[in-house]
């Protein structure tokens, strides 16, 4: 049996996948060195690039790698083809996107213990970046936030910005700008309320 081309396995790796997943995930998957997956990834990349119509593209967010459809493509799908966010998932990404960057401890305060698996599964889905702050991890957005968002801005302060805008008008944080207060000193998020959290309001 001819021994079928890394780039290909690759490609239908990630696309089976339909989450983010870091060249070590993907090596150990493969059976393949992480320089072996590394360079498939950046063949595989530039390979897509130059498909003429293609209408998907790979990505690399975070140091994890995901098969994403192409924003220019996104925007003519039919609202149902495009994937749904659990209300409490997003309710978790609308806070960091409001106060960012804010740390996990923070979010945790806020949310409950959950927010644990909200950071995990959104960091998947390639909407936050979560860097390691001391004991904790410091929570922003990403690109492909932005996108699911429509966010017309990648640059973090200008998403904040947006974000809070459009939370005025459409109330995404319903109840949570009273029970929630943060104050940005030196780029760093301050509570300075008692917080909301999640569990003992079911």
């Amino acid at each position: 049996m001819t021994e079928m081309p890394i780039e290909t396995l690759l490609e239908a790796t990630l696309f089976g996948a339909g989450k983010t997943m870091s060249v070590t995930d993907i090596s150990e998957s493969l059976g393949y060195s992480e320089q072996e997956v590394l360079d498939g990834l950046q063949s595989l990349q530039a390979t897509m690039k130059r498909r003429k119509n293609g209408s998907l593209r790979l990505t690399e967010i975070s140091k994890k790698w995901v098969m994403e459809v192409k924003p220019s493509i996104a925007d003519h799908l039919p609202k149902d083809t495009k994937a749904e966010i659990a209300p409490k998932l997003l309710k978790a990404a609308s806070i960091i996107a409001y106060h960012q960057p804010i740390t996990q401890s923070d979010l945790v305060k806020l949310m409950g213990p959950k927010a644990y698996d909200y950071v995990r599964e959104l960091a998947q889905r390639g909407m936050v970046d979560r860097r390691k702050d001391g004991v904790t991890r410091r929570l922003t957005t990403t690109r492909r936030f932005s996108e699911y968002f429509g966010c017309p801005h990648t640059e973090r302060k200008k998403v904040k910005a947006w974000f809070r805008d459009m939370v005025k008008e459409a109330g995404l944080l319903d109840g949570m700008e009273t029970a929630v207060i943060l104050e940005e000193q030196n780029d760093e998020p301050v509570q300075l309320t008692l917080p909301l959290n999640e569990d003992n309001q079911d």
